[in-house]
């Protein structure tokens, strides 16, 4: 345990990019031997526009990481935060820390972006992809972008999480993010119990159907306990799903211009 906090604790930024570009990669060769579905679209094309918005994601998160490090530094320092309350066994802040984290960095912040209209115009880039596949996992506006980490420096604050533990946290959603999205086809049996403990990529796709009510359900990151806790967890069969959304022409989401405009056009309604 001792060795897995160190690591950690000063994990070398070319290991942060191994990670993403390594489930990328590994997920990529898994949706070619096991598609969920057989798209018909030219996989390369398709990933180059996402692929631009993981690079605003990381300019984005690269900006923020000082404050994420100093807010941490000084949670510890000054005993601030849940996980700061008393002194916890490692094991006990791993499990914790990583379902706090989770809670207020991922699972809040994506439930209000889909009931604040200005909010969710932002994450409509995200929902505009008609071929959900591992590149979609990082396609999101750079203004999403923002307000994902400043929810991620305010889950930092709250619990009080040593830095250790929001990288690990944010290794995990890099590779977990990627393997839900990722369009493989995997034993029912097992992504039905994958999902009562993590997002399994079934869970997930139900989340990216065109239209309400899934696209308002399984709203989880890393794990399916706050879906089902908060009453958000939907089961659709994925047979019955169709990417995208129902306010926008398909033949858009592959449109750079019109994505990135998307938040600021007056044009494009919305259900909320």
């Amino acid at each position: 345990m001792d060795q897995l906090i160190q690591y950690f604790n000063t994990i070398p930024s070319a290991h942060r990019a191994l990670i993403l570009a390594g489930g990328i990669t590994f997920f990529w060769l898994m949706e070619g031997a096991i598609p969920l579905v057989k798209f018909k679209y030219n996989k390369w094309k398709h990933a180059f526009i996402n692929i631009f918005f993981t690079i605003t994601t990381i300019l984005v998160n690269f900006s923020f990481a000082l404050l994420i490090v100093k807010a941490s530094d000084w949670s510890v320092a000054n005993g601030f935060g849940i996980l700061q309350l008393t002194t916890l066994p490692n094991w006990v802040m791993l499990v914790g820390g990583l379902l706090l984290l989770d809670l207020v960095g991922a699972y809040f912040i994506h439930f209000i972006e889909h009931k604040i209209k200005w909010m969710w115009k932002f994450h409509m880039v995200h929902h505009a992809d008609t071929h959900v596949d591992t590149t979609t996992a990082n396609r999101h506006h750079p203004g999403e972008s923002v307000f994902r980490a400043v929810f991620t420096l305010l889950g930092v604050v709250i619990c009080g999480a040593p830095m250790w533990l929001v990288m690990m946290y944010q290794s995990m959603s890099v590779v977990l993010t990627q393997f839900n999205h990722a369009n493989m086809r995997i034993p029912l049996w097992l992504d039905t119990a994958l999902s009562w403990i993590i997002v399994s990529p079934n869970m997930h796709k139900v989340h990216h159907h065109y239209m309400r009510p899934q696209t308002d359900s399984n709203y989880g990151n890393i794990f399916s306990i706050w879906d089902r806790l908060f009453g958000t967890f939907n089961y659709t069969p994925v047979e019955q799903l169709r990417y995208g959304l129902d306010v926008l022409n398909d033949s858009t989401d592959e449109n750079l211009g019109f994505q990135l405009k998307i938040p600021f056009d007056g044009s494009i309604k919305t259900d909320r």
